[in-house]
């Protein structure tokens, strides 16, 4: 397979891994061919494509300028949504329902993104670059590999809603979602199996370290309340000032036929098939849908309930306010119109 592609053709590749080796950022590529990305996490396809046997012979590893130069040669879908979202709030559920049309192409939180916006953390000197390639990257992604894909659906890592500015800056036309719930059910869930960004340290360099600052020295209940009010807050601000929809848990799954229907290129043919992809656990496709937000707020102790109100509630307060104001129906507007 590798013969069919000279040097400079990627069709049939997507990259895996962004990173910096000796001051250059470098990229890894996987072979997919026509394989389309409907597990919950990009991770979890690349795991799958990985145990091909062309991919465990042939591997792809290139610097920054191929990636621009593949946009150059061969542009993909533009972006047609961008999904932020607070963590544990239905994100992947959205993400598996629209993985299931095939005209969609779904990024379920892909590594090499995060990397690439959050680089200029560990390489200033890529500041001046980011934009470009982060373009590049979602051109790549955006490529027609079937055929059939009409749009380009990304949902990102909980805690890039602080690079959301950026993206709105790239691409103005762009619908930009912001998902949220109760922040007691979220660091609830938080407390039982922490996300990357719940242990301060593991996520490496993010806007987080500045918003919450000496997270080492907190117990594990006040880093998680300061973190996620601090991912909330910035989902006020997308929604206030870059044109982000709030969107709550408790709106889905019905919100995606729905309100959200325009932005997300939902067809009314679509309903019976998205429902039916909505009762099964979207990260173990295998079970049942199961509602839990009961379970996780009688689980809550006066002290969580304490810290919540201290570091998380306002911003919180204030989504719900903007979404049942309806005042971002202009912002739904807007875009449908594009």
């Amino acid at each position: 397979m590798a013969r069919m592609n000279p040097e400079n053709d990627f069709s049939g590749w997507l990259p895996i891994r962004a990173w910096r080796r000796d001051g250059e950022w470098r990229l890894d590529w996987c072979w997919f061919g026509e394989t389309r990305l409907t597990r919950p996490f990009f991770r979890d396809d690349v795991d799958q494509a990985l145990r091909l046997p062309f991919n465990q012979a042939f591997r792809r590893e290139t610097d920054i300028q191929a990636l621009l130069d593949w946009q150059g040669e061969s542009p993909g879908v533009a972006p047609g949504a961008f999904i932020f979202h607070a963590s544990r709030c239905g994100s992947t559920l959205m993400a598996q329902m629209l993985a299931g049309l095939a005209r969609n192409i779904v990024l379920s939180e892909p590594p090499p993104l995060d990397n690439l916006l959050r680089a200029h953390f560990l390489d200033p000197y890529a500041a001046r670059l980011q934009s470009g390639w982060i373009e590049a990257l979602l051109s790549a992604y955006g490529q027609r590999r079937c055929g059939t894909e009409e749009q380009l659906l990304i949902k990102l890592d909980a805690w890039n809603v602080f690079e959301a500015p950026l993206l709105a800056g790239l691409f103005p036309d762009t619908p930009r979602i912001f998902l949220y719930r109760d922040p007691l059910e979220i660091v609830v869930s938080q407390l039982r199996q922490p996300g990357m960004q719940r242990v301060p340290g593991m996520l490496g360099p993010s806007a987080l370290d500045e918003l919450v600052p000496g997270g080492l020295a907190m117990s594990p209940l006040e880093y998680s309340c300061r973190m996620i009010g601090a991912i909330l807050q910035g989902g006020l601000e997308l929604c206030q000032r870059h044109g982000g929809v709030p969107v709550n848990y408790s709106e889905l799954p019905g919100a995606v036929w729905g309100r959200l229907a325009p932005l997300l290129g939902a067809e009314s043919a679509d309903e019976a098939r998205l429902h039916e992809i909505a009762a099964f656990d979207a990260k173990q496709p295998a079970m049942a849908f199961q509602a839990d937000g009961q379970r996780k707020r009688d689980a809550a102790t006066d002290e969580l309930r304490e810290a919540i109100v201290r570091w998380a509630a306002e911003p919180y307060q204030l989504l719900e306010r903007l979404r049942l104001d309806g005042a971002d129906k202009a912002v739904v507007r807007k875009f449908t119109h594009t």
